[in-house]
């Protein structure tokens, strides 16, 4: 069994463009190397958009090194990248931008969530890639809801819809570059569950709502970070309320990790060609 190890609690909250009002629940700058392979986790928890006919959201913006996952809750988002992946992600759909070798993307609200506003949610993941992978060729995954399997809890404890990796030997549709396991997960109050996941590999989660509950009375509730210790073979969680988290574990790639803004690579200099690529115009255009 994995003990628990720390629990962070992400506060504030920061516009990301005019379309995404996040709370950094971490970053690579503070915990990289306890989160390895995971990078960044900025959460949109609701937010009522009234209705409007301004874009909202980030325009054209590169990246280089990892990939960016995004899973939609409530209302729609639109992306479009230069490599010429881009689509629609609505409640329940995940997109999966591999940059890799870097490219340029830009995410807005749908237009018709700008047109008629309403409540907005959403969770984006920066996942890294090992350094075999950042020269590899930019790709796009659209992950819809319909496509994503759940996978109901023993003993009645909630459901967990399996995005990628596996769990109880379903398999999730979202395609990686090491072992990552990405659940989506609601358990019901008064109820505990038991995930197993590999030895070594870094666990964490963000509890979206509810409240859950660990051993020397420890408790995390809404924007709350659980990290674990890669020790042990399977996670227990028990919640004292409805709950909804997302759980994350992969396979730590112990490599070096130097990011600057929009790129992560392996070494400074690798970061001083990124800039001059986008500069030059090498990672495309929209």
């Amino acid at each position: 069994m994995k003990q628990l190890k720390s629990i962070f609690q992400s506060t504030g909250t920061h516009w990301v463009g005019n379309g995404f009002p996040v709370r950094s629940v971490f970053s690579y700058d503070a915990l990289g190397e306890e989160l390895d392979p995971f990078l960044l986790l900025d959460y949109a928890a609701p937010h009522l958009f009234p209705p409007g006919t301004e874009k909202r959201g980030v325009g054209a913006h590169p990246h280089r090194g990892f990939e960016t996952v995004t899973i939609s809750y409530q209302g729609e988002i639109e992306h479009r990248d230069s490599s010429g992946g881009g689509g629609k992600i609505g409640p329940g759909d995940v997109q999966w931008m591999t940059a890799a070798s870097g490219l340029l993307h830009e995410e807005f609200h749908s237009a018709e969530f700008t047109r008629t506003g309403g409540m907005f949610e959403m969770a984006q993941l920066w996942v890294n890639l090992p350094a075999r992978a950042k020269s590899a060729p930019p790709g796009y995954q659209t992950l819809l809801k319909q496509d994503i399997p759940v996978v109901s809890l023993p003993e009645g404890a909630g459901e967990a819809r399996v995005i990628a990796g596996q769990l109880h030997r379903t398999q999730g549709p979202g395609r990686t570059f090491t072992p990552i396991n990405l659940w989506d997960v609601k358990i019901h109050s008064g109820k505990s569950a038991t995930f197993p996941l590999t030895d070594g590999h870094t666990v964490a989660l963000l509890v979206m709502n509810g409240d859950l509950s660990f051993q020397e009375n420890h408790h995390a509730s809404e924007g709350a970070l659980v990290l674990f210790e890669r020790e042990g073979n399977d996670v227990q969680i028990a919640a004292t309320e409805d709950t909804r988290l997302l759980l994350m574990s992969g396979e730590p790639l112990n490599e070096p990790i130097v990011g600057s803004g929009p790129f992560v690579m392996n070494s400074e200099s690798e970061i001083q060609q990124a800039f001059r690529d986008v500069r030059a115009g090498r990672m495309g255009s929209l």
